[in-house]
């Protein structure tokens, strides 16, 4: 998942529309992603043990 994300990022970065901002935003922006899905995948793994 990590690497599609990074794949994402580059392929904006290189053809998207993240090549007209500046690279700082969006390197913010590629972390409040990361750490968005990150919290996200915590919150499903916790909820599937706590079903077992």
């Amino acid at each position: 998942m990590i690497f599609l994300v990074a794949a994402l990022l580059l392929l904006g970065v290189l053809i998207g529309t993240a090549a007209h901002l500046p690279l700082a935003a969006t390197l913010t922006a590629a972390a409040a992603i990361a750490g968005w899905l990150l919290i996200f995948a915590v919150r499903e793994y916790r909820a599937k043990e706590a079903r077992r």
